[in-house]
This record gives structure tokens, C-alpha cells and sequence, in this order.
């Protein structure tokens, strides 16, 4: 079923083929079951790579791991960049217990009630180990220390840990170690679709990678060169952002993000982007968002505003430390964000109809 046609028929904005949900739908999900917890990010690296090369489109990783492409421009003296995260959050092992218990520790902003017990895969240097996230029985009294987490005290993850079955000899064979990484398992990564909304873990950022990938099948010629930036380890603190960006010359860079749904922000969900003038890390660059509203009102494309906190992207951590001069965050409002997202395919399709209009039509 195509279900271009529930695109909003008040939108004059024709530069690009109306947006197929459902292929959209079927690229983040695709993204989603590529593990990529910050650092151990190869399994989406070749997805990506392997897109670009079938664009024809030259692409690379470089020494922070970023997965960079090149759009070349029409002013090949100029360049801006468009970013978005590849690494998910999850956890790190702190210790491989006896009787087959490991414990882990959080990977960025992960907290374990949010995943709930179920599977999660331990990243191995030489096998994925599927175990269960566990915090204990229910049926207990309070002579059994989860109790509290029934009744008084938040789910740390120093209560939780992975149960795997396996002996030790078993874990150090798959090489299952202090610091190998757990993420959420691929048993239950699957997104859901609801009507025009997907549902899934890692939306945070798989989704703002299908937009990039979207911008190169379809960027021909923009004003000046593009670097389209699969950064990683942002969730840890932007590093691959900060890598690149220290080394590129830009005039500009864009961040795509997801952005929180909550009662204290003026956000609403659908269809409508998010640019932000200011997060938890620092203001944005007021005329590369004029110029980015600018846009969006001249190609009729609906774009609403907003300041955040507890929050940082690539574009405001690399502006705070003074490796751009200009940096915006476009984003899709999102439901549970750093949980099980949920974000409608009409405000995904919108970023690539606003970051196509901009980068082919006057940039700065």
C-alpha cells in the first residue's frame, strides 16, 4: 500500500517526490537492527557504507569511526555539514559474576527500567551472547533487597544484572569482558508501526540516519559542498563530531535529532519538525536558524520552535567548544525519547524536505 498520498494536501511544497512511509519505514528498521552501541558501531557502519556504494556516492569512515560522505557543490570552496548519530545507547560490563550473572553499567542515558527484564545481547569480541536483563522475583518479602524497588527506591542498574546461563569459560571464549558493550536484543528490536507512526528502541538516531541516506539519493546539486556525517560516539560526548569538525572547515552544521514530547516544552507531535534555538549545552546560531526558518516558510514546509534542556546534539556541543561558528539542531518530536520511541513518519519526511530545500538553495 502507498501511502504517500496521506501526505497533508495544504503543503505547496513540490521540490521532491512525495515521501513513501512505507520505504521510509522499512530503511529505519533496517538501521534499528544494526547494534552500534557507542564505540562498537562496525555492524551499521557497513550498512551505511553499503548505501552509500550503491549511490555511487564516495564514502569513508575516518580515525574517530564517523561514516562521512561527499556531496560536491556548485562553490567547492564552501562547505557546511549535516549530522546525525549512529551510536545507540545500552550498557558497558563492569564484571563477569559466577554462575553465568554479568553486571553491567550504563552506555549514555540509559536507565534499566526502561528496558524492563528481557533480552538483551552482549557484544562479544568473538560472539553475541543473548542473556536476560533481571531484577530479581516479585514474590518476596522485604528479607530480599529487591523489595525496595517495589515500593521506595528507583531500579539502579547496580540492582540489575544480565543472566546469560553460561559458565565463565563459556563467556571468555565469546570474549565477554569488562567493557564489551549490551544493547537491547534484536529478539525485541523490531519497530512497530502504528497507522503513520513508528515505534521502536534506537529511533534516537537510526531515524535521522535514514534521513541522510534519503539526502544522498536525492542531493544532486547543492550550492556549496555537503558532508553528510554518520557521527559516532555522540552519546558519550559528541566525539566523533568533535573530531571531524576540528579538522573540517565548515560554515556551518546541522544537526538532526530526535526531540522530547513533554508537557513542558511547546511541542506537538505529528508531522511538524523541531528546530531548537537553545539546549542544555548552549544557544544555537540564531542566523543559520533564520535562514533555516526562511527556508521552510518559502517551500511552505511546517517547522514549529523550541528551548530544551537535558539535551545536547553534535551541532551545539561542537559550537560550545568553538569547532564551528554556526550550528542548528533540526529534530522530530518523539514520545519516550532514550526508550521506546515513537515519532510519526511525516515530521522524518519533513527534515529531508527542509534540509533538501536549504542545501540546494542559498546556503548562508
Amino acid at each position: 500500500m502507498d501511502l504517500t498520498a496521506k501526505r497533508p494536501s495544504f503543503l505547496p511544497f513540490n521540490f521532491m517526490a512525495l515521501h513513501n512511509y512505507d520505504r521510509l519505514f522499512q530503511t529505519i528498521s533496517e538501521l534499528v537492527l544494526c547494534h552500534s552501541p557507542s564505540g562498537v558501531e562496525t555492524e551499521v557502519d557497513q550498512y551505511i557504507l553499503g548505501k552509500f556504494a550503491a549511490l555511487g556516492i564516495s564514502a569513508w569512515i575516518d580515525a574517530a569511526g564517523n561514516a562521512i560522505a561527499k556531496i560536491p557543490g556548485n562553490d567547492g570552496s564552501r562547505a557546511i555539514a549535516i549530522t546525525a548519530h549512529k551510536d545507540e545507547i545500552g550498557g558497558i560490563v563492569k564484571r563477569v559474576g559466577e554462575a553465568g550473572k554479568v553486571e553491567v553499567r550504563k552506555l549514555g542515558g540509559a536507565f534499566p527500567w526502561v528496558y524492563g527484564e528481557g533480552v538483551v545481547d552482549l557484544l562479544g569480541d568473538q560472539q553475541t551472547i543473548s542473556g536476560i536483563l533481571s531484577f530479581g522475583s516479585r514474590h518476596v518479602s522485604h528479607e530480599s533487597p529487591q523489595k525496595v524497588q517495589q515500593e521506595d527506591q528507583p531500579l539502579r542498574w547496580e540492582d540489575a544484572w544480565i543472566e546469560t546461563k553460561c559458565t565463565a569459560e563459556e563467556l571468555e571464549s565469546a570474549g565477554v569482558r569488562p567493557g564489551t558493550r549490551m544493547v537491547v536484543g534484536k529478539h525485541r528490536k523490531l519497530p512497530f508501526r502504528m497507522k503513520d507512526y513508528i515505534a521502536s528502541y534506537t529511533l534516537d538516531n537510526k531515524a535521522s540516519i535514514a534521513i541522510l541516506l534519503e539526502l544522498a539519493a536525492t542531493l544532486k546539486q547543492p550550492t556549496v559542498d555537503v558532508y553528510l556525517l554518520a557521527s559516532a560516539k555522540e552519546e558519550v560526548g559528541a566525539i566523533g563530531a568533535m573530531y571531524f569538525t576540528q579538522r573540517q572547515h565548515l560554515e556551518a552544521l546541522i544537526a538532526l535529532e530526535i526531540c522530547p514530547l513533554s508537557p513542558e516544552y511547546p511541542i506537538e507531535e505529528g508531522i511538524t519538525p523541531v528546530l531548537l534555538a537553545q539546549d542544555g549545552y548552549g544557544l544555537y546560531d540564531e542566523y543559520l536558524n533564520r535562514k533555516v526558518r526562511e527556508t521552510a516558510s518559502q517551500k511552505g514546509i511546517p517547522l514549529q520552535l523550541a528551548t530544551i534542556s537535558g539535551f545536547g546534539s553534535d551541532g551545539s556541543i561542537a559550537m560550545k567548544f568553538g569547532h564551528v561558528s554556526r550550528a542548528a539542531c533540526l529534530s522530530f518530536p518523539t514520545h519516550n525519547t532514550h526508550g521506546y520511541e515513537i515519532a510519526h513518519l511525516g515530521a522524518i519526511a519533513h527534515c529531508i524536505d527542509l534540509l533538501h530545500a536549504y542545501c540546494e538553495g542559498e546556503v548562508l
